[in-house]
């Protein structure tokens, strides 16, 4: 049976943000979770990205195993009932599909905001985080590196990434059109992980707003406080800190709730306050909209509105889609290529073993000057005698029918006696 590049993906498309925080998986989850499927099934390629708004995997295996997958995840955030979450998991098991989706997924294309730039290092951190655990081979990373590749020509060939439409970007948008009739609103972003980082410089874009940031490793909120002009506000005075803020921005990783209903019930709001949770698991209970004066919201109702970078990345996505099948191309002629390279080894192992053999025996005694024309020769020789059987192989493999040529050629050569290096 063949073996095939598959995938799964649970998303925003196809998941709203309860069922997502529930999978969602951080970086210890994700090392878990590759070392079981390696040690389980034998994986030689696996990828895990989970990030806000999707958590897929990616491996090559000769058949489908993402049920079996997705029930190692629901064993590792301890979900005795995952299979009632199967129906939210998207499946790519075709070579294509699943690479596309891999692509679409890495170029932005599949992003809430599309063209979002986060996603790029997402990707790169899930590679490395592979590669640390010997779980890229040679395919996966041809794979990743064609994707990385792919994105630098889009970056240059397009105006896909031009701006700054990202997830964070609109949360700014959003808090622009709500306080439009706020004079100098006082901002509280609480986080500056990845998302809060970037939406503290996307901060720029409310020059009027009074921001202040607080992060658990005070260092980090002072180091982006001191690049933006922002003040510091001491974690243990979050609260005090909430309770001035019209605006709250939290994004932070934690499994239960940071702001409560009863937390902010204490909350003396002569106006209104805004909470923009970008965090999954979500960081804010939806309950807060009781209180009157609350407006929350969370990374799935939160959309860009239409903008003229928005526009210019919508007007880009043909030609990005254009870019994307040039690349898997591109790749598929490498992987037909690779089912050739076992074959075409052992056809120079075999010449190479006749070469040395008939060396040894009629050179006995000839003395070093001639065994080094004599070598170089025969070299030449066996070389021209690859070239056609090499050449018409990898014709073969671009026309699809590269296991008869591999068949004639091994009979020929009598190749299955020669061990794959």
């Amino acid at each position: 049976m063949p073996v095939k590049f598959r995938a799964l993906s649970l998303s925003h498309k196809n998941a709203p943000v309860q069922i997502r925080e529930i999978i969602s998986l951080d970086e210890q989850d994700v090392q878990v979770i590759l070392l079981k499927i390696k040690d389980f099934f034998s994986l030689n390629n696996a990828l895990v990205l989970s990030t806000c708004n999707r958590t897929e995997v990616y491996y090559t295996h000769e058949r489908d195993i993402s049920t079996e997958i997705i029930k190692l995840i629901g064993l590792e955030k301890g979900l005795a009932d995952i299979v009632n979450y199967l129906e939210y998991f998207e499946i790519f098991n075709e070579d294509k599909a699943a690479i596309r989706h891999l692509f679409r997924v890495s170029m932005g294309l599949e992003a809430q905001v599309v063209g979002d730039i986060q996603i790029s290092n997402q990707i790169k951190r899930a590679y490395q985080a592979a590669a640390d655990l010997n779980l890229a081979g040679p395919f996966l990373h041809r794979l990743m590196h064609t994707v990385f590749f792919t994105n630098k020509r889009i970056v240059q060939e397009t105006a896909f990434r031009d701006g700054a439409a990202s997830l964070s970007y609109a949360a700014i948008e959003l808090i622009e059109s709500l306080t439009s009739n706020t004079f100098e609103p006082r901002i509280l972003l609480i986080g500056v992980g990845e998302i809060g980082t970037d939406v503290a410089k996307n901060m720029v874009h409310l020059p009027t707003a009074k921001v202040k940031i607080t992060n658990r490793t005070i260092s980090k909120a002072e180091a982006i406080a001191a690049e933006m002009g922002f003040e510091v506000v001491p974690y243990e005075n979050c609260q005090e800190a909430m309770e001035e803020a019209d605006v709250i921005v939290c994004s932070i990783l934690r499994s239960e709730p940071f702001i409560t209903k009863e937390l902010v019930k204490k909350f003396q709001i002569d106006s209104y306050k805004l909470l923009v949770d970008l965090s999954v698991p979500r960081s804010i209970e939806t309950s807060v909209e009781d209180i009157p004066g609350v407006v929350l919201y969370n990374v799935d109702n939160i959309r860009s509105k239409a903008s003229e970078t928005l526009e210019k990345r919508l007007a880009a996505v043909p030609k990005v889609e254009e870019i994307i099948e040039d690349s898997i191309k591109e790749f598929f002629d490498w992987k037909k290529e690779m089912i050739a390279s076992p074959t075409i080894n052992k056809l120079k192992q075999s010449l190479e073993q006749i070469r040395q053999e008939e060396m040894a025996r009629y050179m006995k005694n000839t003395d070093a000057k001639e065994i080094a024309v004599i070598d170089k020769i025969t070299k030449s020789m066996m070389q021209k005698i690859l070239k056609v059987p090499v050449v018409q192989l990898r014709a073969a493999c671009q026309r699809d029918q590269a296991e008869e040529m591999i068949q004639i050629i091994s009979d020929l050569f009598d190749l299955e006696k020669i061990k794959s290096e």
